[in-house]
């Protein structure tokens, strides 16, 4: 199977080819992946080289224009590096487009703290009126790519290299999908992490919500999955930074007595890169660590 960044590049490929009002803008991260796309679309098909702050920039300038900007590298270099530009030239300024990231929490540790982006999501949640995809699977990357390069607002999409078995549907105004139902609790689980928490709340008594786009968030979906209980106990599961969500959460249910506990990256800094996988049980999101952590919330 590709990965989220190998879909990415092929569908953005086919896209700038179909849509003359898409534009690509680049920092070095994937260049050579669209080396034929800039050969057949030079106009549209910019590298800025490494100048993180030019490139969110340049995407601006292009929306500005009437283009449809798709500006890419890696999450720490799109979000957090130039968090000024993204907040002015394209918030401040009201135009659209779609940023798309790499690397994500820790897909590459071998690359250190540099490289790792665990609070992207929370940073952009300052901002005003931005749409964050979190796909769990490169279907699901193509699928939300696709639309959002046919839209006209702010879109955020997130890969990562962690993914999910299989595909679900998502995209339009589907929202959170019941993938399990039960009555001792709600757990989202979102983008990548379907799949350890699906093995982690096997057996418990736990509705299974999967989320794949986290803003705007569902809250009539997180509603409808509490239903008619006096009271509700969430737990939101994301690839990012713990707690990122926990305020929206609360926002949906203020009118209901609830907790909600939220699990993701840890704010300490591992500082022994290792391998994904080690991220993940550092972090207490592979299946055991979840299933523990879960199952102590929902008295399990």
């Amino acid at each position: 199977m590709d990965t989220m960044r190998d879909r990415f590049i092929s569908t953005a490929s086919r896209l700038l080819h179909e849509d003359p009002r898409l534009a690509l803008v680049l920092a070095e991260i994937s260049r050579d992946g669209f080396e034929r796309a800039q050969q057949t679309h030079p106009d549209r098909v910019v590298n800025v080289g490494i100048r993180e702050q030019l490139l969110i920039g340049a995407g601006a300038g292009m929306a500005l224009t009437g283009l449809r900007p798709i500006v890419h590298t890696f999450a720490s270099f799109l979000v957090e590096r130039p968090f000024e530009q993204v907040k002015l030239d394209f918030g401040h300024q009201g135009v659209g487009g779609v940023l798309v990231s790499a690397g994500a929490s820790y897909d590459w540790p071998a690359g250190g703290f540099t490289h790792m982006s665990p609070g992207d999501v929370a940073l952009l949640d300052t901002l005003d009126d931005w749409t964050v995809h979190v796909p769990g699977h490169p279907d699901e990357a193509e699928a939300l790519l696709r639309e959002a390069a046919a839209g006209d607002g702010r879109v955020y999409v997130r890969l990562s290299l962690q993914s999910n078995d299989r595909a679900r549907p998502v995209g339009g105004t589907a929202g959170f999908t019941t993938v399990r139902e039960g009555t001792g609790g709600v757990v989202i689980a979102v983008g990548p992490m379907l799949d350890n928490v699906l093995a982690a709340t096997e057996g418990l008594d736990a509705t299974v919500l999967y989320a794949t786009t986290v803003r705007p968030f569902d809250g009539d979906g997180l509603r409808r999955a509490v239903g008619e209980q006096q009271a509700a106990d969430v737990v939101i599961v994301e690839p990012y930074l713990a707690g990122t969500s926990t305020t929206a959460a609360n926002d949906a249910l203020a009118a209901l007595p609830h907790r909600v506990l939220g699990l993701g990256v840890a704010r300490e800094e591992l500082r022994r890169y290792g391998q994904m996988d080690e991220h993940l049980a550092a972090h207490g999101l592979d299946p055991r660590g979840l299933q523990q952590r879960i199952g102590a919330f929902l008295g399990r």
